[in-house]
């Protein structure tokens, strides 16, 4: 079994030593979780590469690729294009013979349970640690766009999760707006969180859907960008797990502009 810890935002306090046991739980109950690991493409020794982590720390991808249960490629018109991932050393890169305007992936990353107090994240249910403070189910969605497109990006297979620009064109410099929509089972949802630079930035300031799946952000970079969205559903299976949890990345790259 594959051992995994997510790295969750905390509450500090130079108090905390003198902050009893009951009020130490109580805190963790109340932290807000700022997200956890993703899954994104970028360009890695020129291949473009599968790759999983939280910000600057990427991990070993080639250990976790038995979890990715999807990976589709489309042209400009996203009509589809064989594609598929394939271990090249320490990396996971995509193989596809065509051209691609956009590849996608799926990651089914399973049941994690929170123990209490200090204990790491264990890969089982509620039912196997029914003490646990918290029991989710995992899953990693990644949309990249690697050349333009001919139409915005529709509802696309598997993406359970998706986050989208609403136009076909991207804009072409940093700190221009964004329009983005995020779409659940291929329909617009609130209450999604969206995060403008996951890699540079992985505990920066979210924006939330509205009403209409909407919300707009400045690009961060004149290179990569990962945008990442995250959404808690109910629970599949309530006596294994309290919520579900789809974390999904929007991944792209504005070319360097000229001197």
């Amino acid at each position: 079994m594959i051992r995994f810890s997510y790295r969750r935002r905390r509450i500090h306090s130079p108090l905390a030593a003198f902050v009893s046991t009951a009020a130490a739980l109580a805190a963790c109950f109340l932290a807000p979780a700022a997200g956890a690991h993703a899954a994104w493409f970028a360009q890695h020794a020129n291949r473009l590469s599968f790759i999983f982590g939280l910000g600057a720390d990427d991990l070993d991808t080639v250990k976790r690729l038995s979890h990715v249960t999807s990976v589709d490629g489309y042209d400009s018109s996203f009509k589809p294009v064989p594609a598929r991932l394939e271990a090249d050393g320490p990396l996971v890169v995509v193989d596809s013979v065509p051209k691609l305007a956009v590849v996608t992936a799926v990651m089914d990353y399973g049941l994690w349970s929170k123990p209490p107090g200090d204990a790491e994240w264990v890969a089982k249910g509620r039912d196997e640690v029914p003490n646990a403070t918290l029991s989710e189910k995992n899953y990693k969605f990644a949309i990249h766009i690697a050349g333009p497109l001919a139409m915005p990006i529709p509802p696309l297979p598997h993406q359970t999760l998706e986050v989208v620009p609403v136009d076909a064109k991207l804009p072409t410099l940093k700190d221009q707006p964004l329009k983005l929509r995020a779409l659940f089972h291929g329909k617009p949802i609130a209450g999604v969180k969206i995060l403008r630079d996951f890699v540079n930035d992985p505990d920066g300031e979210t924006v939330t859907t509205g009403a209409d799946g909407t919300a707009t952000i400045r690009v961060r970079n004149q290179g990569l960008n990962v945008i990442s969205a995250t959404y808690d559903g109910p629970p599949e299976n309530p006596k294994k797990e309290d919520h579900v949890e789809y974390e999904a990345t929007l991944s792209f790259v504005l070319p360097h502009k000229p001197e």
